[in-house]
């Protein structure tokens, strides 16, 4: 078998996921394999995967069954799952789906090529060991142009919440170099990027392995060193929320301000049962301590609903923290087990119709605030980064505020991608703000 291999990767799951896809795609490049856009021109498929949730599981296994028609086709076709499902199933998907040839965890991706040539050769493969020390540092990401680009600055998670399989999947926390972060941000600047993600499981408990420098003082380098580009991060955890973070945010104007905090749950019961490793008081306080010093500050949050042993109370409880903190958006899901994680162990109790119902109550509470917040921001004049033409109408085009809010505009005859423009809002959704652009 020669060495041409093209090679489409399909990214599920986070912002980390499409992190490691450029990754995994620079390990392929350097190996001399074509990257292709579609699976009909690849005789090497990948799939990297999301564990978090039962639902991103479920839409991995539909594909499989999908994409088993290219394996039944005259040419050879090599078939491969990677990253959290990867390492969370391991040898179950090559039983479970006999058209998997290869299955590679998030810490082993350098071992693809190897794998990829020894399935054509009829030998399927599973790298799937954990790492105290893979970061990838010495990779550059394999990215498309664009405007906007992720940068992962350290790797796996040491908090042990008991719902999330992260550290399992992922291994425990390592950072890269501070350097190195920076160096390649400088260069994402060069090439004409615009706007830069950082991004960690836990973001704000990164340290420099070389100086020990903090997420403070990486941020705070990135945002001198390039004084024209938009800095953003996710995501963070409240227990490392400090007050030196939210200063440093406040000082430069480049670090965006926005900030995504899961508070999971308004219930200390249920916080102390996830192991999450703070109060809702604690919260409220990073809260109260981020608008002081950053009054216009947007804030996004994460919420699990019907978490076991929850009760009604609990579940007011949540509602009444969605009421007083008054987020501009959360992501908002209903628990689901997840093997091998210390939850999995409690007694799934509350009942799934009950687990919706509360889920819904959240959603409907959480999308009647975003309104209203959003209904504050008509008439102000915020600065935005263009994106594109819309999805829904291509004569108008849209892009993100500073604050992480989707704007819908019409463009101006010389508007370009990659624009900072003055945009005047004059309507609104919960989820978008609609404008015009003024001088």
């Amino acid at each position: 078998m020669d060495n041409k291999f093209s090679v489409y990767i399909e990214t599920y799951g986070c912002q980390m996921n499409l992190s490691d896809t450029e990754i995994v795609s620079r390990i392929i490049f350097n190996a001399g394999y074509e990257i292709v856009d579609t699976p009909k021109k690849a005789n090497v498929i990948l799939l990297n995967t999301c564990s978090v949730r039962e639902n991103a599981e479920r839409k991995v296994n539909e594909r499989l069954l999908h994409l088993k028609k290219f394996k039944e086709l005259e040419k050879p076709v090599i078939l491969g799952v990677l990253g959290c499902m990867a390492e969370r199933l391991r040898s179950r998907i090559l039983e479970k789906n006999s058209n998997v040839d290869i299955v590679v965890g998030p810490d082993e991706y350098r071992k693809i090529p190897e794998l990829i040539q020894n399935a054509f050769l009829g030998e399927k493969g599973i790298a799937v060991k954990l790492s105290r020390v893979e970061t990838y540092d010495d990779l550059e990401p394999l990215r498309k142009e664009g405007i906007s680009a992720w940068i992962s600055i350290m790797r796996g998670c040491d908090k042990f919440c008991t719902y999330c399989v992260v550290p399992y999947t992922r291994g425990r926390e390592r950072s890269r170099r501070m350097q190195s972060v920076v160096d390649e941000v400088k260069k994402l600047c060069d090439e004409g990027f615009k706007e830069v993600t950082l991004l960690g499981q836990n973001v704000n408990s990164y340290k420099c392995p070389e100086t020990n420098s903090d997420f403070a003082d990486l941020l705070r380098e990135c945002a001198r060193q390039v004084p024209s580009m938009r800095i953003r991060f996710i995501t963070s955890h409240p227990q490392d929320m400090s007050d030196k973070l939210i200063e440093t945010i406040a000082e430069w104007d480049n670090i965006c301000k926005y900030i995504h905090l899961p508070i999971q749950s308004g219930s200390d019961r249920i916080l102390q049962l996830m192991n999450r490793n703070y109060t809702y008081e604690h919260y409220l306080g990073r809260i109260n301590k981020i608008r002081s010093l950053i009054p216009n500050c947007a804030l996004s949050t994460d919420i699990i609903v019907g978490f076991p042993t929850e009760t009604l109370e609990d579940h007011q409880a949540t509602l009444r923290a969605l009421k007083e903190i008054r987020f501009d958006g959360a992501y908002m899901f209903r628990y689901s087990p997840r093997e091998h994680t210390k939850a999995f162990k409690m007694v799934d109790d509350v009942p799934e119709k009950e687990k919706i119902r509360r889920l819904n109550e959240v959603i409907d509470l959480q999308n009647k605030i975003s309104k209203e917040i959003n209904l504050g921001e008509h008439n102000r004049i915020h600065i935005v980064l263009v994106e594109g033409p819309s999805k829904k109408d291509k004569t108008y085009w849209a892009g993100r505020t500073d604050t992480n809010k989707v704007t819908i505009f019409k463009p101006g005859k010389d508007t370009a991608v990659g624009d900072f423009v003055k945009v005047k809002i004059k309507n609104s959704t919960s989820a978008t703000l609609f404008g015009e652009i003024v001088q």
